[in-house]
């Protein structure tokens, strides 16, 4: 009877370490089960629009009456530009805006200072300052500055670009 005991008492052990073993692996399979489940099944974060970039364009106001100032033409002309290697130059009209219509009469009568004020500028600017968008900006803001220098009855409002070939 001794055996018996001693065989039923390891056993009643065992069985415990099963069960816990059991026990764990299930918890193991269950946890494993819900986060995959949870990464499988959630939804996917929805994916930034994109916007239409006409969207971002500023529109202007078409209610509001545009005050345009008087305008003058300046003829077109030819002038060598710096450059290293190879001649460039640049074939360029522009139309000038101005503030009120007392200047017009001014700009007009000294037409030939405004062409000498261009002509030195843009004389002195590269090809490569002249060939990007930020070149041409900068060159606006120069003759607006000079024109407006020598200018009395007004001033000039923009300058806009009507021909302009840098080659």
């Amino acid at each position: 009877m001794a055996d018996q005991k001693d065989d039923s008492a390891p056993e009643k052990g065992g069985n415990k370490k099963l069960f816990i073993i059991i026990g764990a692996i299930v918890a193991i399979l269950m946890i494993g089960g819900g986060v995959g489940g949870y990464l499988l099944l959630k939804p996917e974060p929805p994916a930034p629009e994109e916007l239409d970039p006409g969207l971002q364009v500023p529109v202007p106001d078409l209610t509001k009456k545009a005050e345009i100032g008087p305008m003058v033409s300046i003829d077109e002309f030819v002038v060598n530009i710096i450059s290293g290697d190879t001649p460039h130059y640049v074939k360029a009209s522009f139309t000038v805006e101005l503030s009120n219509e007392e200047v017009q009469p001014e700009v007009e009568q000294r037409m030939p200072q405004v062409r000498d004020a261009i002509l030195l500028l843009i004389g002195n600017k590269t090809f490569e300052e002249l060939q990007d968008l930020q070149g041409k900006r900068q060159l606006k803001a120069e003759l607006k500055s000079k024109i407006n220098s020598f200018l009395q009855s007004g001033k000039v409002r923009a300058i806009y670009f009507t021909n302009f070939v840098v080659q």
